[in-house]
């Protein structure tokens, strides 16, 4: 990745907070790298180098800052926006497939062979693909030093590292201290037992109110729920099952999660910030679409709407094909019967509320306070009835559900089947690193997926940024209401203005809708 140094340095001259994650500073005097925005006096021009991600920063023998943690920035959104090998690629970093498959199942699931696959990481970001694992697997490691009350040892092996050693060494090469002197400066723990607190960074602006508006209208009893500003569900992870509550605010998006293992807080926080489009660049895309007449009264009124991506992409696959021809009231209820007719797994025993998570604070916190304490106590809208909550059911579950358990037209039953068997099967990829172009041609061969449910599928659970639903009914409706061609096919040439935006244009036009 090329980086011009006069734009970088003119950004860390301005700490301009768009920039984290783009690219990181090294400061060879100090020893240390930082983000853009790092309130620390401007470095000299000599003295600097740029970095196109954190790994190849520490590669380059430098330390992370402790008053920016550049490690809590939020992600570059060139990796949302790329499909190609490296954007794939560091998303399954992100979801932490090298520390459960190594890189060897990265390069399978890639479809390259590993001298290739380090080839093109190292020319792109300065770093193979075991050097950016091992940057994800430090920050995971100082999570859970700052936020639990696991020995170091136990830390260690929970954050995927081989030994205690490496641990130990990683640990004093990236931040400067050892692992000790980490947890001796965490914050006092607040809040109900066993949970994680931490604050998820993205660039502002973000228009809470539309992501939690669009979640709440499809959320499923037992699964997912919007209450008191706050958005709870269930997940499934490698590892076990986990519930979370993200609560968004100025700067920040509040994330308080319950994990059965440990060895998930990497895909968990992944998997969030997908959902939330954490890592979008919404200037960029206002921008794009502001410059239009029809959008730029909306794009003023709400700036920074996002895409609600998905935390599953097999979950979103049976929202959304039993949503075909229906109202949502109507795909609600079926998929309530369907859930129902599925056993839940066992549930995670404990209640849990919300920790007080100071503002602007980069920090962790740990809720280590005892049993008993009251839902909505301080510290905030909580956790509330996320006692009740699951995960989504997964595809060998829903193919053992017999047909009374589908209330729906036999045909969109049998192609809730047939996609459940590929995903099962392992042929069929619904991650955001799967091969965009791939998973929608495959999923367009399925008998019952159309052009709407692939393209649905595309946007929401590979989250490409560039996908038109031309022949969606509100975004059609929504075309009419600002003055646009509302017909699917000069309304699709219509949009090709937005690109590529297109997404984050179907999601204006369903507001106005």
């Amino acid at each position: 990745m090329e980086l011009d140094f006069e734009r970088c340095y003119r950004a860390v001259d301005s700490r301009d907070q768009r920039f984290d994650g783009w690219f990181y500073t090294g400061v060879t005097s100090t020893g240390i790298y930082c983000r853009p925005s790092c309130p620390a006096m401007t470095p000299k021009r000599q003295n600097v180098r740029f970095f196109a991600s954190a790994a190849a920063a520490q590669g380059a023998g430098l330390r992370a800052c402790r008053r920016c943690r550049p490690d809590v920035s939020p992600g570059s959104p060139e990796w949302d926006v790329r499909a190609d090998v490296v954007g794939r690629a560091m998303r399954l970093i992100a979801d932490g497939v090298v520390d459960r498959a190594g890189v060897p199942g990265l390069a399978t699931r890639l479809g390259y062979t590993e001298r290739h696959l380090h080839r093109m990481l190292r020319a792109e970001l300065g770093a193979g693909p075991l050097a950016l694992a091992r940057a994800q697997r430090a920050q995971t490691a100082r999570t859970l030093i700052e936020s639990t009350e696991l020995g170091l040892a136990e830390v260690a092996f929970a954050a995927g590292f081989g030994s205690v050693r490496q641990f130990n060494d990683t640990i004093r090469e990236v931040y400067g201290v050892p692992p000790s002197q980490l947890r001796a400066g965490r914050r006092p723990a607040t809040g109900g037992a066993g949970t994680i607190t931490l604050r998820l960074a993205y660039r502002p602006p973000l228009h809470a109110a539309a992501l939690l508006d669009f979640l709440a209208r499809r959320t499923l009893p037992g699964v997912d729920e919007v209450r008191d500003g706050t958005y709870r569900r269930g997940l499934r992870l490698p590892h076990g099952t986990a519930q979370v509550a993200l609560t968004p605010a100025d700067g920040q998006v509040t994330a308080v999660l319950r994990l059965t293992d440990l060895r998930d807080l990497a895909p968990a926080v992944a998997r969030c910030r997908h959902l939330f489009d954490l890592d979008a660049d919404p200037v960029a895309v206002d921008q794009t679409l502001g410059a239009d007449p029809a959008l730029a009264a909306a794009v003023a009124a709400e700036p920074g709407v996002r895409v609600p991506h998905a935390v599953d992409g097999f979950e979103l696959a049976v929202r959304a094909i039993a949503t075909q021809q229906v109202s949502l009231a109507s795909a609600r209820t079926t998929l309530t019967h369907l859930l129902a007719s599925i056993p839940p797994p066992t549930p995670v025993d404990q209640e849990v509320s919300v920790g007080n998570a100071a503002p602007g604070d980069a920090n962790l916190l740990i809720n280590g306070a005892e049993d008993g304490v009251e839902d909505g106590a301080e510290g905030g809208g909580g956790l509330r009835g996320l006692r009740g909550l699951r995960g989504f059911v997964g595809a060998e579950e829903v193919l053992r559900v017999p047909d009374s358990g589908f209330r729906m037209p036999v045909g969109r039953r049998e192609t809730i089947r047939r996609v459940a068997r590929a995903v099962a099967d392992g042929g069929l990829d619904l991650a955001p690193g799967g091969d965009r172009a791939e998973t929608t041609r495959q999923l367009a061969a399925i008998p019952g997926i159309g052009p709407w449910t692939a393209g649905y599928l595309a946007m929401r659970a590979l989250g490409d940024p560039d996908v038109f639903l031309a022949t969606d009914l509100a975004v059609r409706r929504g075309a009419a209401a600002l003055g646009l061609p509302d017909t699917p096919k000069t309304l699709d040439e219509y949009a090709a203005g937005w690109r590529p935006w297109r997404s984050y244009a179907v999601i204006r036009l369903w507001r106005a809708a």
